[in-house]
């Protein structure tokens, strides 16, 4: 695979079952390099495969979020024909022309139809229209900012664009007036209706303290709205409400942000009593994978269906009220995505040398619907990822996969690139990434791993990189244990593999914490010869001023502020050692990112090049912390380009 095969790609996403069980919409996206865009599509396809999936919209919108009506005979969806804004269009399954019923100056988040079918609750960002009226930004009024929380990567403001919640007639009747369901200056997520329409449950934080709780709550209102009851109380995050068929109990997802890193969990309220408990607790993995933008538990008849992180794979799992849980999808694979209703389950699944398709499963049978995974495998070289154990220092045994160059010669030695994934909460596993497939075809022998502090092996493992100052479960910080893992991984991939890799010839790259090891890793060792760091943390103190997540994402690792602890800060900062680095360096970073702001970038940058180090510095226009992910199609061509440039000069 090279770097322009990523205009091939097809991303197959959000399945979403009707509700008599018969069909299921999904979408489908693609990168046009052409346009510098992408197409998406909403797609049918009949759960007996009597008919082949089909597109159901022309695409040329981008149009996404896919609903069913109650009766099965519509379905609405989020259409976006301009730069900016989104249209709320429903259409009939029997090819009528799409009614456009809303036009919204902002994206539209989410929606759901009412039970009786007459009206669509969706959740959009409410802006100030006067001061967004001027095309220019410097003709726009000053802003105002009184809250920690007050913008967000890949969205941008969101002091002045509060979300909330809003309905509207699903047939575009009175005159289309927008009702708005929730104010204030909240951020308002998720859509759960009662079965009976009664009630409107979401989770918001709305406290008079709310930027600085860390906590969230799930709310109950009105069809009309009214004054939102709280359903949860405390200082953790309740998330992604889902009301059960009877309307009795609310499932949601539990979460943590002042003690990071927690297994996400799956609760339950009981309306009823209004007793609370976690369902998932004894299983020990993360039941709400945040890179995989998990939805929300979704009922069916044997109990809640959830994704959750399991050593490198995201199966698809069930628990029941009574907390037995059972595998529903698994294998070699992650699920990327699922909806259940009408007794089917359909899913997306992706491998490691497979594009992800769709699936649904009818009475315990499993059929594939779609096949870009074939197509796209038929059309490319796609070399397959082997999975293989290192055990570090002290004996923890660490996943890690190898990917060979394709067209590796027997006999001869390749370069080896260490990937490092970003999180640190998170996990590499089976699935397709582009990113390793093009390594692979330039000719570079691809090795990933979790090391310690990643998701999928149980909290003590997520949480052994926690600061040595923190009050609960204490770990020895960032650039420890994780770093001996990796080495370890290295160690082991060159003893395993000899035939194949070079050990004279090792490069390192990562993003985002990844980003961050990359630079770590090369102030400790230089037994690589080459590295990229993109979108990386670098200096914890800077980044406690200047991230979007600053107020809590550190603390929250540490157990400790930079205010009251800034050596502790710059212990675990790679700049602090800036002048022990001498492999070169290639530093990658989104002028627009929020995440890891452009200034730990340019931080390193300076005093590396100060110093009279090999580093390069490549900054990309417009772009946020998703670069490569959702980034312009181009610039994600671009950015394989550059690297693969630089560990050729380097490696």
């Amino acid at each position: 695979m090279r770097p322009d095969d990523l205009g091939d790609l097809v991303d197959v996403g959000d399945p979403r079952v009707s509700p008599d069980g018969r069909h299921v919409a999904f979408v489908v996206t693609s990168p046009d390099l052409a346009a510098n865009e992408y197409r998406s599509q909403v797609w049918v396809a009949s759960i007996d495969g009597a008919v082949p999936a089909i597109p159901f919209t022309e695409g040329r919108a981008r149009d996404a979020r896919p609903r069913w009506s109650p009766d099965s005979e519509s379905i609405a969806y989020v259409a976006h024909p301009d730069e900016t804004g989104a249209r709320l269009m429903v259409a009939d399954v029997e090819g009528d022309a799409p009614l456009e019923i809303a036009a919204w100056p902002d994206d539209i988040d989410d929606l759901a139809w009412t039970p009786d079918g007459t009206r669509i609750v969706f959740t959009a960002r409410a802006r100030d229209e006067d001061r967004y009226a001027p095309s220019k930004d410097r003709d726009r009024p000053a802003r105002r900012v009184d809250r920690l929380a007050y913008r967000l990567d890949s969205v941008g403001w969101t002091i002045d664009r509060p979300r909330h919640l809003f309905d509207i007639a699903a047939d575009g009747s009175d005159d289309g007036v927008v009702r708005r369901l929730t104010d204030g200056p909240y951020e308002d997520a998720g859509i759960a209706i009662t079965p009976d329409g009664s009630a409107i449950a979401f989770s918001a934080a709305r406290t008079s303290t709310w930027d600085t709780d860390l906590a969230t709550d799930i709310y109950r209102i009105g069809p009309s709205g009214g004054e939102p009851e709280p359903l949860t109380r405390g200082l953790e995050s309740h998330t992604s409400p889902s009301w059960s068929p009877d309307g009795r109990h609310i499932a949601y997802v539990w979460t943590d942000r002042h003690s990071l890193s927690r297994n996400g969990q799956i609760g339950v309220i009981d309306l009823e009593t209004g007793d609370r408990r976690l369902l998932t607790s004894t299983l020990d993995r993360n039941c709400a994978p945040y890179l995989m933008r998990a939805r929300e538990p979704v009922w069916d008849a044997g109990g809640l269906l959830f994704q959750a992180d399991d050593a490198g794979r995201f199966p698809l799992l069930r628990v029941g009220l009574d907390g037995t849980v059972v595998r529903v999808v698994g294998g070699d694979r992650m699920v990327t995505g699922f909806d259940a209703a009408g007794g089917t389950i359909a899913f997306v699944a992706t491998s490691g040398d497979r594009l992800g398709d769709l699936y649904v499963l009818v009475e315990g049978r499993e059929r594939r619907v779609t096949s870009f995974g074939e197509s796209f495998a038929r059309a490319h070289v796609v070399a397959s990822p082997e999975r293989f154990t290192a055990t570090s220092a002290d004996g923890t045994p660490i996943d890690a996969w190898i990917v060979r160059p394709p067209a590796a010669d027997p006999g001869e030695r390749y370069p080896m690139l260490l990937n490092i994934h970003g999180g640190p909460f998170s996990q590499y596993g089976d699935r397709f990434f582009d990113e390793f497939q093009v390594q692979a075809g330039a000719g570079y022998v691809v090795v990933y791993s979790n090391p310690r502090g990643s998701s999928g092996y149980g909290d003590a493992f997520g949480r052994a990189i926690r600061g040595p100052a923190a009050e609960h479960d204490p770990g020895t910080g960032w650039g420890s244990v994780d770093y001996a893992d990796l080495m370890a991984v290295v160690d082991s991939a060159i003893d395993r593999y000899a035939d194949v890799i070079d050990p004279e010839r090792l490069g390192v790259i990562g993003g985002s914490y990844g980003g961050y090891m990359t630079t770590w890793i090369i102030g400790h060792t230089d037994r690589f010869r080459s590295a990229c760091a993109e979108r990386a943390l670098t200096n914890m103190v800077t980044f406690s001023h200047t991230s979007d997540i600053a107020s809590f994402f550190l603390p929250g690792y540490l157990g400790t502020s930079h205010l009251d602890d800034p050596d502790e800060y710059a212990r675990q900062s790679p700049v602090t050692y800036f002048r022990l680095i001498t492999t070169p360096l290639l530093l990658l970073h989104s002028e627009n990112d929020l995440r890891c702001p452009v200034e730990q970038a340019e931080d390193l940058f300076v005093r590396l090049k100060s110093k009279g180090a090999q580093v390069e510095f490549v900054r990309f226009p417009g772009e946020s912390h998703e670069l490569s992910r959702s980034g312009s199609p181009r610039h994600r061509v671009e950015r394989l380009r550059i690297i693969l440039d630089w560990f050729a000069r380097t490696l």
